[in-house]
């Protein structure tokens, strides 16, 4: 089996457009949270949203006739992976069947989506857009990058809701754990921010109704509400170790270990026992040979609704005994909101940062304690820490648990 090594990353975010900028808000604790300017929100009890403001493909290195056949989620991970591609060096020496691309999201294309559909209404079938379906199906992103870079390897998308972007992240990693890859650019995408969208999270009752940016998304904290819709991109461009040493590459850090698992419990609410999220993160500390006292980090799922944050606790406290006091836990979600599909890419960022830092990102804005929520949420700011191995957690409605485990690169 080989060892899997990070060489690049991409992000794009509320908070950052591009890796440095979204570290630097993460240990500031520095949200972007703002009233919603993507549609009026006079008939919504939901005012606030992580946005990407005044989004620009051009600047981003996308053509206005490409973007305009592309999805917004779409032009994300088309600026992430520009990042991640021009980061990770000169290329030109591997086979492009060696290298694939994995791009989860949980929704894809819905802006898209929408705005056909109300053409369609408005004017009939004959104006309804010719680029409308692969604007819209969530195995495009993947499909562009692969286009753009000539990538010919293992190309799909991942679509578990809010684990997307960490299972994406895993099977690559296995892929080239198991020989099948030598490189895979890999991670999540997502744009969900508009009206019917947010009707659907807003009526299940998913969205904080808070007006307080500080006091928004607060995960842990007992006054927690609901959580903050975010957008953006996280990708990670994951190598074999020998073939990136041989080639020069910048190593970052190491994957070592994947969990993956189902509650098998109900549509949207996490197993209140815990048990399958428990045995991602098990299976993730087995699969890369260590012991669970080991683990120094978990970049927590940490969505700030109810359930989630106090079920998250107790799968965490299931997988680790008594090591879970011990262990720092906190949840970058209080900075950049949720971005569903694309959380556990730019968590996977996060969570080699810190490790290459050595300083764990806090969980901003917590005031007030919780009962159920009772493990160090790092609340004190941002903890100088010296750490060797990272847990990330991903959950989706649905019952998808993905858990990542990320090593401090040493040679």
């Amino acid at each position: 089996m080989k060892r899997v090594v990070i060489t690049s990353t991409g992000v794009v975010t509320p908070v950052g457009l591009n890796t440095q900028e979204y570290w630097e808000s993460l240990i500031c604790g520095k949200n972007n949270f703002a009233p919603i300017s993507a549609f009026d929100t006079t008939d919504f009890d939901v005012k606030y949203a992580a946005e990407i403001k005044e989004w620009d493909p051009a600047a981003m290195g996308i053509s206005k006739k490409e973007a305009r056949r592309m999805d917004r989620y779409t032009q994300f991970a088309m600026a992430a992976a520009k990042m991640a591609v021009q980061e990770a060096g000169d290329l030109s020496g591997t086979d492009p069947f060696r290298i694939g691309v994995i791009v989860g999201s949980g929704i894809g294309g819905f802006i898209s989506m929408v705005n056909e559909h109300e053409k369609f209404l408005e004017k009939g079938p004959d104006r309804v857009s010719v680029f409308l379906i692969p604007m819209m199906i969530p195995n495009m992103a993947a499909g562009q990058i692969a286009i753009e870079y000539g990538f010919k390897g293992d190309n799909f998308s991942t679509v578990t809701a809010c684990s997307s972007g960490a299972h994406a992240i895993g099977e690559a990693f296995h892929k080239i754990k198991y020989g099948y890859l030598d490189m895979c650019l890999a991670g999540g995408a997502e744009a969900a921010i508009c009206e019917f969208a947010m009707a659907g999270f807003n009526n299940m009752g998913a969205l904080t109704k808070g007006a307080d940016p500080a006091r928004l998304s607060i995960p842990f904290d007992k006054q927690r509400s609901g959580f903050v819709m975010s957008e953006g991109a996280g990708l990670v461009m994951l190598e074999e170790y020998e073939h990136a040493k041989t080639r020069g590459a910048n190593i970052l850090g190491e994957i070592v270990g994947y969990g993956s698992t189902a509650d098998a419990y109900h549509i949207t609410s996490p197993s209140p026992d815990g048990e399958g999220a428990a045995r991602a993160m098990v299976n993730a500390v087995a699969d890369a040979g260590i012991q669970l006292q080991e683990v120094d980090y978990i970049n927590a799922h940490g969505t700030s609704t109810p359930l989630n944050d106090h079920y998250e606790t107790v799968a965490i406290k299931r997988a680790f005994g008594e090591h879970a006091y011990k262990l720092a836990v906190s949840s970058t979600k209080s900075v950049t909101g949720h971005m569903l599909g694309a959380a556990g890419g730019i968590e996977a960022v996060a969570s080699v940062k810190a490790l290459q830092e050595g300083i764990l990102p806090p969980t901003a804005g917590y005031q007030e304690a919780d009962e159920n929520c009772d493990l160090d949420y790092v609340t004190e700011g941002a903890r100088k820490a010296d750490i060797k191995y990272a847990l990330s957690n991903s959950l989706g409605f649905g019952g998808h648990n993905a858990t990542l485990l990320f090593k401090r690169y040493e040679g």
